[in-house]
């Protein structure tokens, strides 16, 4: 069965697979993870469709890693 990007638990290992979307569910387990200040932005929601394999914990510390070099 497909993993739903709106209702299904978020973890730190949940896979990205193909059927990955920018959800609430998403957006809500991101700010846990990253704070407040969580935003997508297209460069960012393009490297999660990427197509390389990763999980939602690898997707929280792009995001963090991304935002240090703004700082």
């Amino acid at each position: 069965m497909a993993f739903d990007w709106h209702s299904d638990p978020i973890t730190r290992s949940t896979d990205v697979c193909d059927g990955y979307r920018n959800t609430q569910n998403v957006r809500r387990f991101l700010i846990e993870q990253c704070g407040a200040d969580f935003k997508f932005d297209r460069a960012f929601m393009a490297w999660i469709r990427n197509g390389a394999p990763k999980n939602m914990g690898d997707v929280a510390d792009e995001w963090q890693r991304r935002r240090r070099g703004v700082a």
